[in-house]
């Protein structure tokens, strides 16, 4: 009886340790309810700035998978559209993983056939999952179908961004054209930077700091 006991006791403490380490795993599911228990359109001061911080803070512990969970439920949207232009630009700021200047400084200095590849590549892999039509994979803002709500089933998949921005990434080149965007427009190349950064990370292209 005695080892029966000590053997259930241990499996006790593993499920409580299991249990309580899940809790601390930040999910899009979890975003989902913070959003919804928050009314940031009325906050204002302090309180609006706190709670915009808490919800930075949650995005940043999200997984990559996690991520584009998010994205593709339009979660974030109804607040992003209720910031103010400030708080949309350091809200984007905020949620960029924060070797993003370096990813992207290393891709800058990659020879220009690999840079097109791994746009082409990016591009390819944020369509194969972006969805159906009407689904863009924007980081958050106005293209979301209403009420955060997820776009309808069916049809083809939508290009992850515009062809117009898509455009000005191959002719300006991504450091430049990212330097001068508006926060909206770095809201919507933001999953292009997270992919492309997720496919240099997969292939071993190491992110050094390099000058700016």
């Amino acid at each position: 009886m005695g080892a029966v006991a000590a053997i259930a006791g241990i499996w006790v403490l593993a499920m409580a340790g299991h249990w309580y380490f899940a809790s601390l795993t930040m999910t899009a599911d979890k975003i989902r309810a913070y959003v919804d228990s928050v009314d940031f359109g009325h906050l204002t001061g302090d309180a609006r700035a706190r709670a915009l911080k808490e919800l930075e803070d949650k995005l940043n512990a999200l997984s990559y998978d996690e991520r584009q969970k998010l994205r593709m439920q339009h979660l974030v949207d109804g607040w992003f559209n209720e910031m103010t232009e400030d708080e949309k630009a350091q809200f984007v700021e905020a949620t960029l993983p924060s070797n993003i200047t370096q990813m992207i400084n290393a891709f800058q200095q990659l020879p220009e056939d690999k840079r097109r590849r791994l746009i082409d590549n990016t591009m390819r892999n944020l369509q194969d999952g972006g969805g159906p039509a009407n689904g863009r994979r924007r980081m958050w803002g106005t293209n979301a179908p209403p009420n955060g709500t997820n776009a309808p089933s069916g049809g083809t998949n939508a290009p992850p961004i515009s062809p117009e921005l898509e455009a000005k990434i191959r002719s300006v080149g991504l450091k430049t054209f990212y330097s001068q965007s508006s926060a909206e427009t770095k809201a919507e190349l933001a999953p292009v930077l997270e992919e492309l950064q997720h496919q240099m990370e997969s292939g071993r292209i190491i992110l050094r700091q390099q000058p700016q």
